[in-house]
């Protein structure tokens, strides 16, 4: 190797990887097997820099499980039935879904799947992510639709699944109901208005920042203890502008230091509304249509935000504002476009969670969660859940709901297992009572509805060999509310399990403290940092931050790992030309020094080994890093270099042993987080001597006991005083120096390791005295 070719080598390493099938799956092995509930990422354009960082976490410990392990089942899936995916093909094509038929759209999805599908998956081989691409799912593909709809059926006939036509979240701009879980708040700007309602001639101030709604208001509530408002309970409101009357209550839900102390019921503000409409059994008044436009009198089609605007407007003219000020406040919004989210009455599918609050957190007690703290925003989401899960859309694109329903008698019919995967619009089907042709149903089903089954997706790819739970699900955070829970869901409702046994959750991206977005301009694509840094800088940057955290996207940390992999490289073809053809046995007695060093070795492989236990590849990467530019690079071969070149037979053979094992097992530890460059210097140097065809099949170090004591902290500390004193001095490293004072406590230490220390520090005499202290002759170069 003369030189390292980062884009040649990663290329031809990959090539190499598949042509082997390296990381194939072998049910047939004996021995534990551990399990990786691997994420699908979602086709939704190219791999984000979010994704070059998780996945190469979770890739971390897929790798040194393999080898620690032995056998580890790594699947691999795309979620391709969603949103996203859905707006995806719509933006590549220049169209509409609404605008064509649901089998016209469905079958233009697949087909550009089909097309973008193999270089959406490539970006992971090309990031190093050791999957078995094999074993590879789709969530809309016909098993994974055969599987969502198998457990819909169950869940039905369980009576855990109901249909129900009542106000729920609503998205103007996707046009379809969501789920609780895919809410996030979002800071905008906005007007708090106080609009002036009369009661019997008098003022009766409401604020609100939402005065398109005043049109949909069916109720004025007041607080019983309210002095203010007391006279007004029981008689009518005159609602401003439109002029309707609407019945005042007291109720004990207003809070009397909050606005004007008075609040506006509408149809529909949010849930407290939709509570306070049925409890009252008051009669809505719905002026939103499910596109986001109002649907009466001048306002008529106005998209919602041109309605607020012209309605303040409209308000101001006649007099009826008594007070405007701007706010910034959070709002929900739907977190697959970041609109604002209304309620809607629709008729949808749910299945019932709210009765098992306690018992999904008990279950996820039963978890271990990596890190500790992320187990709590998994409580707080259960405990915060006021929804039952929604889990039909109103979309083309997905896993369709395999019912229909009579008209006639109201009975829903489900299909035989032997019909799944069916698409209600394709197929016909009589009610068994009235013999008459029932409707089939048209919606979908959630995204999440599938995505929570992905340990039962992949398993049912080798003949259900995998069961529940899995040893791990690594993810994100910000999809504990959705994956993470959802999965627990059905593990439990279905068989009574939990899905995993260990989550990791690893953090977000940020440039300069900032999430990235698209809108911002400082999006980072890892297909760009990895043409110029290569995949294993770009997995060294992500092993930089701890497990859970954010971490700041830096280009210096990419030249470090560049500077690791040169190191490496260099430090290899450095211990090989010194080497024999054969490979090194061990001597019958090792020197001292060897022995010394082989112990540290012990000890940086068991820091590593626990680390990496814990899933924290951070921590392991810091051991591994140290150990190698410092004790291995800075201190060992400086030690070694004169016995490599004029030492006699058992010491020369004592220091090749030592370099070559110590140099083998340091490729093995950093081979979990940098696979190109490790598989590189086997290939080139250990293949021929090792009985596995690839480092990464190769079994995990193994280490002895190493000794409590110190002795090469001793060592290497003392080293380091003599090139500290040396540089302050301004003269050569390699330069003479004539007597070397060691502290007492540790000179017996330096007399062990005499000769290496001599041979570094370039000492003609040491002694022992009460500190460290260095004599200089007239400068020498040794």
């Amino acid at each position: 190797m003369a030189s390292y070719n980062v884009e040649e080598v990663e290329e031809r390493i990959k090539k190499f990887w598949e042509k082997e099938k390296i990381y194939k799956f072998d049910i047939k092995r004996k021995g534990k097997i551990y399990s990786i509930d691997t994420p699908p990422p979602t086709v939704s354009g190219d791999m984000h820099i979010g994704h070059a960082f998780s996945y190469s976490q979770q890739d971390f410990i897929a790798r040194f499980r393999r080898m620690f392990d032995n056998n580890i089942f790594y699947p691999f899936g795309t979620d391709d039935n969603g949103l996203p995916t859905e707006k995806l093909v719509e933006r590549i094509n220049k169209i509409k879904s609404k605008e064509m038929s649901r089998s016209e759209f469905i079958k233009l999805c697949l087909k550009t799947l089909k097309n973008i599908t193999p270089d959406f998956i490539k970006q992971w081989k090309d990031l190093g992510i050791s999957a078995d691409y094999d074993i590879c799912y789709s969530t809309i593909d016909k098993n994974s639709q055969k599987i969502s709809q198998k457990s819909f059926i169950e869940l039905f006939k369980t009576g855990r699944i109901y249909k129900k036509n009542f106000p729920s979240i609503w998205c103007p701009e996707c046009q379809t109901s969501i789920a609780q879980a895919e809410l996030e708040d979002k800071e905008l700007q906005s007007f708090f208005s106080t609009i002036k309602f009369e009661s019997e001639g008098k003022v009766l101030p409401i604020a609100t920042t939402r005065p398109e709604l005043i049109p949909a208001c069916v109720a004025v509530f007041v607080n019983l203890s309210d002095e203010r408002y007391k006279k007004f309970i029981g008689k009518k409101a005159k609602v401003p502008l439109f002029d309707y009357d609407v019945p005042i209550f007291a109720d004990k839900s207003v809070e009397i230091e909050k606005g004007t102390g008075v609040m506006m019921v509408c149809s529909y503000g949010d849930k407290f509304d939709v509570d306070a409409i049925n409890r009252y059994k008051l009669e809505p008044r719905v002026i939103f249509n499910y596109n986001g436009t109002l649907n009466f009198g001048k306002y008529k089609g106005m998209k919602i935000l041109e309605a607020r605007k012209k309605i303040l407007e409209d308000l101001d003219k006649e007099g009826l504002i008594l007070g405007k000020k701007q706010i910034s406040h959070f709002v929900n919004v739907h977190d697959k476009c970041g609109t604002e989210i209304e309620f809607l009455p629709t008729e949808q599918w749910f299945i019932k969670i709210l009765d098992k609050k306690k018992i999904l957190i008990s279950e996820g007690k039963k978890i271990k969660w990596y890190p500790k703290f992320m187990y709590k925003r998994y409580e707080n989401w259960v405990n915060g859940l006021e929804w039952d899960w929604n889990i039909s859309r109103d979309r083309h694109f997905g896993v369709p709901i395999p019912v229909w329903n009579c008209i006639n008698c109201k009975e829903t019919i489900l299909p035989e297992e032997k019909e799944l995967p069916v698409d209600p619009l394709e197929k016909k089907k009589i009610c068994p009572k009235c013999k008459r042709v029932a409707e089939p149903e048209t919606r979908v089903l959630d995204t999440w509805a599938t995505s929570s089954l992905t340990p039962q997706l992949a398993s049912s790819l080798i003949g259900n060999r995998i069961k529940l739970p899995y040893s791990l699900r690594p993810q994100a955070h910000d999809i504990i509310r959705t994956w993470a829970f959802y999965t627990i869901v059905k593990s439990y409702l279905h068989e009574k399990k939990i899905p995993w046994q260990n989550v990791m959750v690893s953090g977000f991206v940020r440039l300069k403290g900032e999430k990235m977005s698209k809108s911002k301009g400082n999006v980072i694509k890892p297909k760009e940092v990895i043409q110029k840094y290569g995949s294993d800088s770009m997995r060294f940057w992500a092993a930089g931050s701890k497990l859970g955290e954010d971490l700041n996207y830096q280009e210096q940390d990419l030249i470090a790992g560049k500077k690791f992999v040169t190191k490496l490289f260099n430090a290899s073809k450095f211990v090989f030309m010194n080497m024999r053809k054969t490979k090194p046995k061990k001597p019958k007695k090792l020197e001292k020094i060897d022995e010394l060093f082989l112990s540290e070795l012990n000890r940086a492989i068991s820091a590593t080994t626990t680390r990496f236990k814990e899933y924290n590849y951070s921590g392991a990467r810091l051991v591994i890093e140290q150990f190698f530019w410092k004790d291995f690079c800075d201190y060992y071969l400086e030690m070694v270099k004169k016995r490599i070149y004029k030492g006699k037979s058992n010491e020369k053979l004592s220091a090749q042993y030592t370099l070559y094992q110590s140099l083998l097992s340091i490729l093995k530890l950093v081979a979990p987080i940098m696979p190109f460059i490790t598989e590189e210097i086997y290939q080139t140097y250990y293949r021929k001597h090792e009985k596995e065809k690839s480092i990464h099949l190769s079994g995990w170090p193994k280490y002895e006991k190493f000794s409590e004591k110190n002795d090469w902290g001793v060592l290497v500390k003392n080293i380091s005083l003599v090139r500290q004193a040396k540089t302050q001095k301004q003269i050569p490293l390699n330069s003479i120096s004539d007597v070397i004072t060691i502290p007492v406590k540790e000179y017996k230490i330096i007399k062990t390791y005499e000769e290496p220390f001599i041979s570094v520090s370039g000492a003609l005499v040491i002694k022992a005295g009460k500190e460290f202290k260095i004599d200089f002759p007239e400068v020498k170069v040794k």
